[in-house]
């Protein structure tokens, strides 16, 4: 087991939950033949609304060449398809098929029964979901404030 530092390093830990939750996750979407990168897709375009490839890649964590290979692969399968914004015949939007509403709904079941349980085994998993959030944002905002010369 590993050791615990005196004082705990926040990444560190953060690393160490973010890599066992998306473990845990792979698991239980691998039982409906589905993978992280592609629920993240599926989750932002289950809402019916269809959305860019640029707010997909910012939700799905994902570089957009890689992204537009996993859509690419996506479409193969019959899970998604692009039309053209209506607003905007430059963009292209991506929605689910009925294969995809198939999958994305089995999926998502599996998904909220097993963060349910796992946020049932931490106590309060609306705190901690709300701290989470918290603690983005002021990361985000303290990032900001930092400036560029200071980041990587």
């Amino acid at each position: 087991m590993p050791s615990v530092p005196s004082s705990p390093d926040l990444a560190h830990l953060l690393s160490h939950a973010e890599r066992r939750v998306v473990r845990r996750l792979a698991a239980v979407l691998a039982e409906e033949d589905c993978t992280v990168e592609e629920w993240r897709v599926l989750s932002l375009v289950g809402d019916g609304r269809g959305h860019p490839m640029s707010e997909i890649a910012d939700h799905a964590l994902m570089p957009a060449p890689s992204l537009t290979k996993l859509v690419d692969r996506m479409v193969a399968d019959n899970l998604v398809h692009r039309r053209p914004d209506p607003h905007d015949r430059r963009r292209v939007l991506l929605h689910l098929t009925p294969r995809g509403e198939d999958l994305h709904g089995r999926a998502a079941r599996r998904v909220h029964g097993d963060q349910v349980r796992l946020l049932e085994e931490v106590g309060d998993g609306a705190a901690l979901a709300s701290l989470l959030a918290q603690l983005s944002a002021a990361a985000e905002a303290r990032t900001a404030d930092l400036g560029p010369s200071v980041l990587p």
